[in-house]
């Protein structure tokens, strides 16, 4: 079930309302007796409380103090973190409709409060033996505000449904979404937005010679598939498309080069750069943005098998180059570099690739932001690292130096495809980078996309990490 925002033009002391506020002074006193408004007071004055809930005989009335923080990015995420720590509140109290009252008049700060509940209340219950007994209750959030127009209301609600749709694709099993699950998921993102979809089969992923993810599907007893969602309005303000790639590896066993212990547990998430950018178009198109936008989705499982891929096997790419494998738990590259061989034929503006990559991105900062490389594409890179501090959906920039390319060379081909044991993040990047003559960024997000436990308004699974950002990017290019 989607929370949904809507606006509203008035309330009352019979509805639930929730004032976030940075000074008790911006309550409406009317809502409160004398004793309330002095006991708020004095707890804040003596003991630091901030948060203050009264009991309306069934209906609530929550009082959130919020720090003031002067940098706009803090400020827009302290309100998104305060929204998503009253939502567990509000659905332990049975409460199926909130008002949000922008007090102070503050459009932006009051829309994140709404979208930190909303991402919050997302829940995953698909394979609950009683999924209503769990289900939480909250199903709408009024916003009461005299600046927020009905059109940013409309917005996000279709970035949270965007969302909600990646973290779905992710936390999905690989036994019931598999390659050609996945594409099925894409068409249907199509219909419902007004976007083309154009899905490759086998035959038509090996009459291209796509080599690379024709190697990693060799271990699997599912066909691969290549998906091509496309948003192009007659009013489009890019003469040349921006081309999103995202990795689609349903499940990664580590192929021959098998993983150990327990890090195949969540392996079902490798796929979220896919999704990502298939729910990035998705609301690009629902939102009618005035941009030309292409997402390329390679997508197979990678497992083990009589005639699965395996190192030192020389595999010859969409682009005709020639790749020794090192080791076959690197295999997203395999898949993103055919795509990004592919993606020439649209002569791109940009070109954003997006994939769960390494374990070195996540060693290297965690869960707390993205970690980015770009190629001849600086200035794009600055833009959509400044859309990443608005959305707090962060990126790290991380270099592509050309002295990267040395631990890529091979004696028998090309091209290897691993580099040595060191900054392995970025000679990912650079194995990449070799496929394209476009202005290109990479985005690894193998930290934040999938969460062990839940954090903030990011659930325990699938987090759907930079189907925002992407958003924000995007509509932001055509202002």
């Amino acid at each position: 079930m989607q929370t949904i925002i809507r606006l509203t033009d008035n309330y009352s002391d019979s509805e639930n309302i929730i004032f976030p506020v940075t000074d008790l002074k911006h309550v409406n006193k009317e809502l409160f007796d004398t004793g309330e408004l002095e006991y708020m007071k004095s707890f804040l004055r003596d003991h630091k409380q901030k948060n203050f809930s009264f009991n309306r005989l069934g209906t609530w009335l929550h009082v959130l103090l919020i720090e003031r923080e002067s940098e706009k990015s803090a400020r827009l995420e302290t309100y998104r973190e305060t929204g998503a720590k009253i939502t567990p509140a509000v659905n332990e109290h049975k409460i199926d409709s909130v008002i949000v009252v922008d007090a102070e008049d503050k459009p932006e700060e009051i829309l994140a409060f709404a979208e930190g509940m909303a991402l919050k209340n997302y829940q995953f219950l698909k394979y609950k033996s009683k999924p209503d007994d769990e289900l939480n209750t909250l199903s709408t959030i009024y916003i009461g505000s005299k600046k927020v127009v009905q059109e940013e209301v409309d917005r996000l609600n279709i970035v949270v449904d965007a969302v909600s749709r990646a973290r779905n694709m992710v936390n999905e099993p690989v036994a019931t979404l598999n390659a050609v699950a996945l594409a099925g998921e894409i068409e249907k993102m199509g219909k419902e937005s007004g976007a083309l979809v154009e899905v490759f089969n086998r035959k038509k992923i090996e009459s291209l010679k796509m080599g690379g993810l024709l190697a990693v599907n060799r271990g699997s007893v599912d066909p691969p598939t290549f998906s091509i969602i496309e948003w192009k309005p007659e009013n489009a303000v890019n003469k040349k498309p921006v081309v999103l790639v995202g990795k689609g590896v349903v499940y990664d066993t580590g192929g021959m080069n098998i993983k150990t212990g327990n890090f195949m547990n969540d392996m079902k998430m490798d796929m979220a750069g896919g999704a990502a950018v298939a729910s990035a178009v998705y609301a690009v198109a629902k939102a009618k943005v005035p941009m030309h936008v292409i997402a390329l989705v390679p997508a197979t499982d990678n497992r083990t098998h009589g005639n699965a891929y395996v190192s030192g096997d020389v595999i010859t790419m969409y682009d005709g180059t020639r790749v020794e494998v090192i080791n076959t738990d690197a295999e997203g590259r395999m898949l993103l570099a055919d795509a990004l061989g592919y993606a020439k034929k649209y002569d791109p503006e940009l070109v954003i690739d997006v994939a769960t990559l390494t374990g070195s991105a996540m060693r290297a900062i965690g869960n707390y932001g993205v970690v980015g490389m770009q190629s001849n594409a600086g200035k794009e890179f600055n833009r959509l690292k400044q859309c990443g501090e608005e959305v707090y959906e962060r990126l790290v920039e991380f270099p592509l130096w050309k002295e990267y390319a040395e631990e890529l060379k091979s004696d028998i081909a090309d091209i290897k495809h691993l580099g040595g044991s060191n900054a392995g993040a970025i000679t990912a990047g650079k194995f990449l980078e070799h496929f394209t003559d476009y202005p290109f960024i990479h985005l690894d997000i193998a930290g934040p996309a999938f969460m062990e436990k839940a954090y903030k308004y990011y659930p325990a699974g699938g987090s759907g990490i930079v189907v925002r950002l992407l958003f924000k990017y995007l509509l932001d290019k055509t202002v």
